[in-house]
């Protein structure tokens, strides 16, 4: 054997920029992976929670109690601003994010005190 067998070539030019971009996507696949997991994750987490606020619901609709409770929604902004301070997670979009679903759990506490709820 020789002592200059020749070492294989390194990737250089346009064959470097492939070679990067193929690592770029994996690396990019991986990571939508992840977000896929959490996404689904979240769907569950949010279901669960629908479950536990149609309780609420039916309870509130037995007894008369009103759909919505201002206090507690504004106990739970400030709350979830906090939380959302602490993760690192804009504060406005945690408070956006609890409008949008007490706007729904509203709407299923209407119905279901009208009588009207949906399947």
């Amino acid at each position: 054997m020789s002592a200059e067998t020749p070492a294989a070539a390194a990737p250089t030019g346009s064959d470097a920029a492939v070679d990067e971009r193929d690592a770029a996507m994996t690396e990019l696949l991986g990571i939508r992976s992840s977000i896929d997991n959490i996404d689904a994750a979240l769907i569950h987490l949010l279901a669960e929670r629908f479950k536990f606020t149609q309780q609420v619901g039916r309870l509130k609709a037995r007894h008369g109690l009103p759909p919505s409770d201002t206090d507690r929604e504004k106990r739970q902004i400030a709350r979830l601003r906090s939380l959302a301070e602490d993760a690192h997670l804009d504060p406005a979009f945690a408070e956006k994010w609890f409008n949008f679903v007490v706007a729904e759990v509203i709407q299923h506490h209407e119905e279901l005190a009208s009588g009207t709820e949906r399947p």
